[in-house]
C-alpha cells in the first residue's frame, strides 16, 4: 500500500471529527476500512478525492454505531451506480461471521431494494479468527482483537516488500494478538485521550488507552512508526501537539497523530 487516507480520528462521541475510519489506496484503488456512523462518510471520501468507482473491498471491524452506519450508504450510492452501468466489477464487504446478518438486516431495511445489490453484485465475506485475503495485491490476515465489549476484528496486511501494516480495532492491545502486531512496520492503535487527562474522560472505565499506553506499547515491541486515533474531541485545535508531547516521552520512534483528511507516505518513512 502506498498512502493511508485518514477519514475520521474521532471516537463515537466526537462532533467536531469524524469517526474513526480510513483507506488504504494501491495504485488507483482503495480498501476502505469501516464507514464511521452515518453519511459523513461520503463526505470524506469526497474530500480526499475518492470515488466510489475506486472503491472494490471494505472491511467493518465491528458492530458498533461509529463504524457500521456508514456502510449502508456506501452500498446505496454504488448501488445507483451498478444501476447507471458505471461501476465495473463487484463490491466485497468482509466482516467477521457474526456480523454478516447485522449488515445484511440494516441496509435490506433502510436502502430501497433498486439499490441493495447484495449477493449480486455485493458480496458480504463472512471471516473467521486467521483467515487471509488478497486484497489488492496485499496479503491481509484478519484476527479477533478480543475485545470485551463487542466481537471485533483487526488485520495485518502484508506488503510485497515484507513490511506489515496492523490495525488493531478502537481497543487497547492485549497480549492474545501479540503474533499479530510484535515486528510490524506500521502499527494503528486507540488512543481516547492523554494519560495526564485520564481522569476527565475515563478511558479505562470504556476499555480504552491512552496516549502513554500505547507508546509504551510501540517503544517496547521496538515498533518503528505508530499511527494514533480513535480519540475525544475536546482538544481538537491542540491535539496534535498535546498527544505528540505526551507520545515522546514514551515512544522514539516515528509517531504520527493525524487530523481528519490528512496522507499518510507509507513508504520509506
Amino acid at each position: 500500500m502506498e498512502q493511508l487516507m485518514v477519514l475520521g480520528t474521532g471516537n463515537a462521541q466526537a462532533l467536531d471529527c469524524y469517526n474513526t475510519c480510513f483507506a488504504l489506496k494501491e495504485g488507483n484503488e482503495y480498501f476502505l476500512v469501516d464507514t464511521g456512523g452515518g453519511n459523513g462518510i461520503l463526505r470524506q471520501l469526497n474530500r480526499q478525492n475518492i470515488s466510489l468507482h475506486q472503491i472494490h473491498h471494505i472491511f467493518i471491524t465491528h458492530e458498533h454505531t461509529d463504524h457500521i452506519l456508514g456502510i449502508p450508504w456506501v452500498i446505496r450510492f454504488i448501488g445507483s451506480l451498478m444501476n447507471q452501468n458505471k461501476y465495473e466489477g463487484n463490491l466485497y464487504i468482509y466482516c467477521h461471521s457474526d456480523l454478516v446478518d447485522t449488515i445484511k438486516i440494516i441496509t435490506e431495511l433502510i436502502v430501497q431494494k433498486k439499490f441493495c445489490k447484495l449477493d449480486e453484485r455485493m458480496f458480504l465475506v463472512p471471516l473467521q479468527d486467521g483467515d487471509t485475503k488478497e486484497i489488492l495485491g496485499n496479503e491481509v490476515t484478519f484476527f479477533d482483537i478480543k475485545s470485551t465489549k463487542a466481537k471485533q476484528y483487526g488485520f495485518t496486511l502484508l506488503q510485497p516488500n515484507g513490511e506489515r501494516i496492523v490495525f488493531t480495532g478502537d481497543e487497547p492491545y492485549r497480549d492474545a494478538i501479540r503474533e499479530h502486531v510484535e515486528g510490524c512496520t506500521w502499527l494503528l492503535h486507540e488512543a481516547f485521550c492523554l494519560y495526564s487527562q485520564r481522569e476527565i474522560f475515563k478511558p479505562y472505565e470504556k476499555f480504552h488507552s491512552t496516549v502513554k499506553d500505547a507508546c509504551q506499547l510501540a517503544e517496547e515491541l521496538k515498533l518503528p512508526n505508530l499511527l494514533l486515533w480513535h480519540t475525544e474531541d475536546k482538544n481538537i485545535l491542540q491535539r496534535k501537539t498535546l498527544y505528540t508531547e505526551e507520545g515522546k516521552q514514551y515512544y522514539h520512534g516515528n509517531l504520527f497523530i493525524p487530523d481528519d483528511g490528512e496522507i499518510i507516505n507509507l513508504i520509506n518513512q
